[in-house]
């Protein structure tokens, strides 16, 4: 079974900082390119960064400078560096495999 979760999550205050975790199980993360994706309520899902299989990172406009999506091969996870936040990045983060599996989701809330 192809599986990934999310951990990481919880409440912070504005200019925080927060580490979220995508473990993988069922397969080989390096093998995927894997998104961050969160979703704020009434809003829709929106990409927040990628990495590739080669290991190269993408972020979307409103994350770059202040988010950082790294690799943890031995350990089969995935990691988003969350630094200087604010409270519109309050949302549902997942993460999701190119081969179409996703996580159940971390909530991350800014707020002071």
């Amino acid at each position: 079974q192809l599986q990934l979760v999310e951990s990481g999550g919880g409440l912070v205050q504005p200019g925080g900082a927060l580490r979220l975790s995508c473990a993988g199980s069922g397969f080989t993360l390096d093998y995927y390119a894997i998104g961050w994706f969160r979703q704020a309520p009434g809003k829709e899902r929106e990409g927040v960064s990628c990495i590739s299989s080669e290991g190269s990172t993408n972020y979307a406009d409103s994350v770059k400078g202040r988010f950082t999506a790294s690799r943890d091969n031995a350990k089969n996870t995935l990691y988003l560096q969350m630094n200087s936040l604010k409270p519109e990045d309050t949302a549902l983060y997942y993460c999701a495999a190119s081969h179409g599996s996703w996580g159940q989701g971390t909530q991350v809330t800014v707020s002071s």
